[in-house]
């Protein structure tokens, strides 16, 4: 045999020895061929020559540290999830079935994917079939081979969930009998967190006309679940075809979600546009429908079954249902009638593409000039900025054409084509703000119309009803327009301290509840009279030495759910005070722990103190039971959190943090938790994007070719 047959056999060589840092590649004829470095926290850098290589590589490394997720996530996307987790996943298949987006990418898959998608998205399902093949002891066997198809569903079917349409489906087959097959949401089914935790994130930006020294900074800071399958993974890429970021991506994504580079960056913060309509339909026959009434003129449904099966007491149980489809959308014969959900992203094939382009841009100029040819992402608010002092802001959304008139919160009449969708919406017709006057972006989940200075801002007028803008402020985007919004010479620790502020403001909800306790008078009731008395004490901070932030956050939260939005309500809060007081006590002897006691960040067996708390810029969301483990545990908020300063002089610093570590199922290794006692403490690593850098501090370095 060969040396080069060898080396192929082999497929994983270490090249430490032969590679060059002025030569990171050497040539190659493989298909495939990347190299992975592994800096001192074990994050992997992938080199190679073209964005397929690079993509190869990131699956394999990925591929090291998350199979279970990955899997899971191949699995979701082709509506087979319930196979290997059983009843948990049975609502994802049957959703992601009967809407049917995984049977568009397997019929259109060749003639409706560009070439160059098609390179990265096969590029990386031969990346996690190679690992697949050199781990034969894992769950491999009954998943792969994977192929570029599971890739591209996986694009058209997860961001469904971030606009919401999982919530509204699960609304309306609430009655139908056989969705009674688990107590879980199909959002938890699909994404596998629980529902009182809303997807969110921080996007912060600032010109040179607002830091005191002329820099261009932004803050990446998305706030998503510590574990799981939509868990942020770092990730450095570096192609000879244009990609130079470092940045974050969920199991299953072959490129780069939120990210910052020596040119660009960009946050990615949840929206929630109108991107869905759901109709009544006249019918043939309301229990089993062939046709459906259009404009007077019969149209035959669409008919198919749904099969899958689902893992019980070690054996696959089918399940199978006849699903329907008309010209509005996925079909749902329930006891009330027959309706149809028209939804955002059926049949479009171009979301790889617009992420590529992202990822290939250099300016701000370049990144919005992809999202204008593909307008293929559905939803998300995007904070931009580039080096050349550049920073916008984007309320994105694959927005729909509709006839004005209709109360679109309503289902609407499904028999006349009015009310049908007419097209798309241009996307500069949607909110956005570009190269501000006032020289800074905030957005925390809250409105397009509070993003930057009043001049800048979007106003409302301008934009039909139908695009639904969001109008909720979050005490995040209140905090961020007081703290960015009021000083205009930011400095440095000033844009990063404002990032990691952990203060209410009075604005907010919870400190709305606080101002109403102020007014009851407890009477005779001497553990209300002390509980009212921290409550009321509490100066609306989340820092770790706080006496009084608790009782005052946990009773805001189980009042007006896990981010403090829903509606108040005084006699809910004053139950949830007594509830909360009870247990701080039992857990602590107190019902005044300090902050740092009860809210803590925990990995591997230990646990770390930390400032900020549930919509908080320093975003902390903790679970666990009080009486059993004696604190709170971060699950959700703050995670993958990057920081770029670009300098006038085009020198560059880009500063990022995870709130575990890149290993995220092995707890034997030093990095499943390497990360958290410097994310508790707030502070940074600096990833090494100079090939010279990097090896000085790397832990493995090794060539993957197929």
């Amino acid at each position: 045999m060969t040396l080069r047959n060898l080396v192929l056999a082999a497929s994983v060589l270490a090249l430490s020895s032969c590679m060059t840092a002025s030569d990171p590649m050497s040539t190659s004829n493989a298909g495939y061929d990347a190299r992975i470095i592994r800096d001192s926290f074990g994050v992997p850098h992938i080199y190679g020559k073209r964005n397929a290589d690079v993509a190869f590589g990131l699956a394999y490394a990925h591929a090291e540290d998350d199979w279970k997720n990955i899997e899971e996530v191949i699995r979701s996307s082709r509506g087979t999830l319930s196979e290997i987790v059983g009843d948990a996943g049975a609502k994802s298949d049957d959703f992601i079935l009967a809407l049917g987006m995984t049977a568009i990418v397997a019929r259109d898959y060749d003639t409706q994917t560009s070439a160059k998608a098609k390179s990265v998205a096969e590029g990386y399902a031969a990346g996690l079939n190679l690992w697949c093949e050199k781990n034969p002891t894992t769950s491999c066997a009954r998943t792969t081979p994977i192929t570029g198809r599971d890739i591209i569903a996986g694009f058209v079917n997860r961001p469904l969930s971030f606009y919401g349409l999982e919530a509204e489906v699960d609304a309306l087959l609430s009655g139908r009998a056989d969705m009674q097959m688990s107590t879980k949401s199909t959002r938890q089914a699909l994404l596998d967190i629980t529902d009182d935790f809303e997807l969110g994130s921080n996007g912060l930006a600032v010109a040179p006309s607002r830091s005191a020294d002329g820099h261009t900074r932004l803050a990446a800071n998305s706030h998503q679940p510590y574990e799981g399958r939509v868990a942020w993974y770092e990730a450095r890429l570096k192609s000879e075809e244009g990609i130079d970021l470092v940045g974050g991506l969920f199991p299953g994504t072959p490129i780069l979600l939120t990210a910052v580079g020596p040119n660009i960056g960009w946050a990615a913060t949840v929206n929630k546009p109108d991107l869905y309509d759901t109709f009544r339909l006249v019918v043939d026959d309301a229990k089993n429908p062939t046709k459906y009434r259009m404009d007077g003129q019969w149209k035959d449904l669409e008919r198919r079954q749904i099969r899958y099966n689902v893992l019980r007491n070690g054996a696959l149980v089918p399940v199978e249902r006849t699903g329907y489809a008309s010209e509005h959308g996925a079909v749902y014969v329930l006891d009330s009638g027959v309706y149809a959900v028209s939804f955002v992203g059926k049949g479009d094939f171009a979301h790889l593409d617009q992420y590529l382009d992202m990822n290939m841009a250099k300016t701000i100029d370049d990144w919005r000039a992809a999202q204008v040819k593909y307008n293929d992402i559905p939803s998300v608010n995007y904070i931009v900025a580039d080096s050349k002092g550049g920073i916008a802001y984007f309320w994105n959304a694959h927005m729909p054409k509709r006839v004005p008139g209709w109360d679109r919160t309503k289902i609407l009449p499904g028999d006349i084509s009015e009310t049908v969708w007419k097209g798309w919406e241009p996307v500069e017709a949607l909110p956005s703000v570009i190269r501000p006057k006032s020289g800074y972006i905030v957005n925390a989940n809250h409105s397009p119309l509070l993003v930057s200075g009043p001049d800048d801002n979007p106003r409302a007028e301008n934009y039909p009803r139908d695009f639904a803008l969001d109008t909720l402020v979050t005490n995040r985007g209140l905090r961020a327009q007081e703290l960015y919004g009021s000083d205009t010479s930011i400095t440095r620790e000033e844009f990063i301290g404002y990032k990691m502020d952990h203060n209410y403001s009075h604005g907010s909800n919870v400190m709305k509840m606080q101002a109403d306790l102020r007014t009851i008078d407890p009477g005779e009731d001497t553990e209300l009279k002390a509980a009212l008395a921290v409550v009321t004490a509490w100066n609306g901070s989340a820092d770790m030495e706080n006496r009084n932030a608790a009782l005052a956050i946990f009773t805001g939260q189980a009042a007006m759910g896990s981010q403090m939005h829903d509606t108040y309500d005084r006699a809910k809060a004053l139950a949830s005070l007594k509830a909360m007081a009870t247990q701080l006590k039992a857990a602590t002897g107190r019902i005044d722990p300090k902050w740092s006691e009860v809210s803590r960040v925990a990995r591997g067996g230990k646990s770390w103190p930390t400032d900020g708390g549930p919509d908080t810029l320093r975003a902390m969301y903790a679970a666990g039971d009080l009486a059993t483990q004696k604190f709170r545990s971060g699950r959700a908020g703050d995670t993958y959190v990057a920081i770029a300063d670009w300098a006038p002089d085009g020198s560059y610093t880009l500063d990022t943090i995870h709130q575990y570590g890149s290993a995220t199922l092995d707890a034997s290794s030093p990095h499943y938790g390497d990360q958290s006692p410097i994310f508790a403490e707030k502070k940074w690593k600096r990833p090494p994007m100079k090939l010279d850098d990097l090896l000085k501090q790397a832990t493995r370095d090794y060539r993957v070719i197929k």
